[in-house]
């Protein structure tokens, strides 16, 4: 009932919404697209330093339109990071947190808007092409949150019988009887191949790429939205034939060179259709790289630790923002945002009601560099089920007291992970403008700054709790729950 509410609230608003990214043209909302890489590192491309490997059409992408260097996961693993992107809310906030699981019990609250139900209430079609990993029983699945098609995995691509972990075990033994199952591939809401093998492995980002290609050539008569999330870089790394040793830099490379193949190949799309000019793209990728499988993983550019903490390399990721003719070409942008932020930014461009969520609307900073949203704001950054690490407003990033996974030993990887050690912080403080590598703490020398950010932190623990500290939060909310697990 709120959703329907919402959308009807949402029609009515569209044609008086003022202030919005197209006004200044037309009321013709845009196409969008949105493509996510998965644990695709802050230096995994080339307009971002990388040189190893190529990444011409995301380059292209950037210097045809935005890029951020501060733009962050809302956390530093899968199922957390999408929830974030999708609602606009903390992940927290709505109750999900990690990693889910086959046969989980939660996913999105039926209460909770997605931009997918969001774009249908304004006329969209809605697909989504890749990993989706917000719940795998039939109520959790996208087309139950606003998606009219579905191609692609329930979960990370890991999470079946030949994960690592698994296969170093005997192969009668019970933990390893009692790991994944079966990894599945759906179609909408049917499995339409129960057990998805390496070689099948090896097609997905190309299949994810042709189903988004058919998507906008049948749908270029009217708006839609078109979310590719693809299953890679996400070890077990897969590249197609085509680029298998294309890069000359690994099978990490190779991958990378796939997916930038991908969004070059929906551009394209794009252009063949006349639908350029009327359609946004953003890239991002859900967190930083999966430092413990070292070549198999990306690089954080030198940012401090990868995926699975809050430090730099874990939740700074790369993010492009691309509408020829509406985002200025070429333009860089230093001040922070987050992924809980593209939600109501779509729904500014829209002319949607951007409801109840805790990112704010990019366009002024997208279009004239009003920061004024992105500096009076501060960013939080929880991770495991409700524990809150660090906090950034502006240049400032206090880390908080909390423990934290770092490689134990240089990893080589190949396909097997090196393994972690837990180690702690202190209540630490960095300048992200001078230091973006986390090197040299500033508490001491800005005490100020401390008890400031510290006031911030307390805002967030009694807003949102905080495992840590043993406080329960008073505004968050429920997960979608399930009663009965999904069958194996």
């Amino acid at each position: 009932m709120l959703r329907l509410v919402l959308t009807l609230i949402g029609v009515a608003l569209s044609g008086c919404a003022t202030g919005r990214a197209g006004d200044a043209r037309d009321d013709t909302p845009p196409n969008v697209v949105i493509v996510f890489a998965d644990d695709m590192g802050y230096g995994d491309l080339g307009c971002y330093g990388q040189t190893r490997w190529r990444t011409p059409n995301l380059d292209r992408l950037a210097s045809g339109g935005v890029r951020l260097t501060n733009f962050y996961a809302a956390q530093a693993v899968c199922s957390a990071s999408r929830a974030a992107l999708l609602t606009g809310c903390y992940p927290n906030r709505i109750g999900l947190a990690g990693a889910l699981g086959p046969r989980s019990r939660v996913g999105i609250g039926a209460s909770e808007t997605t931009i997918a139900e969001m774009c249908r209430g304004r006329g969209y079609a809605t697909a989504i092409y890749g990993k989706w990993h917000l719940g795998d029983a039939p109520e959790m699945l996208p087309t139950r949150h606003g998606f009219d098609e579905w191609f692609g995995l329930p979960y990370s691509n890991d999470m079946w019988p030949l994960h690592p972990d698994l296969v170093k075990l005997p192969a009668e033994s019970e933990q390893r009887k009692r790991g994944y199952p079966a990894l599945p591939l759906y179609e909408n809401e049917r499995i339409v191949d129960a057990e998805v093998t390496a070689e099948d492995q090896k097609t997905l980002t190309k299949r994810y790429t042709e189903r988004a290609c058919e998507f906008i050539a049948r749908n270029a008569e009217r708006p839609f939205f078109l979310y590719v999330p693809h299953s890679m870089p996400h070890v077990p790394l897969f590249a197609s034939a085509e680029f298998e040793g294309r890069s000359g830099a690994g099978l990490y490379g190779d991958v990378i060179e796939e997916i930038d193949w991908s969004v070059g190949r929906i551009v394209a799309e794009l252009e063949k259709r006349g639908l350029r000019e009327r359609t946004l793209v953003f890239f991002a990728s859900d967190n930083g790289p999966w430092l413990s499988y070292g070549d198999h993983a990306g690089t954080t550019g030198g940012l401090r630790e990868g995926k699975g903490t809050s430090w730099e390399g874990g939740v700074r990721v790369p993010f492009i923002a691309n509408w020829p003719g509406h985002l200025a070409a070429g333009k860089v942008i230093d001040d922070p945002a987050m992924a809980i932020d593209v939600l109501p930014t779509l729904a500014s461009a829209l002319g949607m009601p951007r409801g109840d969520v805790d990112g704010v609307d990019l366009w002024p900073l997208f279009l004239t560099g009003d920061d004024t949203a992105t500096q009076a704001r501060t960013l939080a950054f929880y991770y495991n089920a409700n524990d809150l690490e660090a906090v950034r407003r502006g240049r400032w990033k206090l880390v908080l007291q909390h423990s934290y996974r770092t490689l134990a030993a240089k990893a080589v990887s190949g396909g097997t992970p090196g393994s972690y050690k837990q180690v702690k912080s202190g209540m630490e403080l960095y300048d992200l403008v001078a230091d973006p590598f986390e090197i040299h703490d500033q508490a001491a020398a800005h005490p100020e700054i401390v008890e400031s950010m510290a006031r911030e932190v307390e805002r967030f623990r009694e807003d949102m709790g905080d495992n840590l500290t043993g406080r329960k939060g008073e505004h968050r909310r429920e997960p979608g729950r399930v009663s009965d697990p999904v069958k194996p």
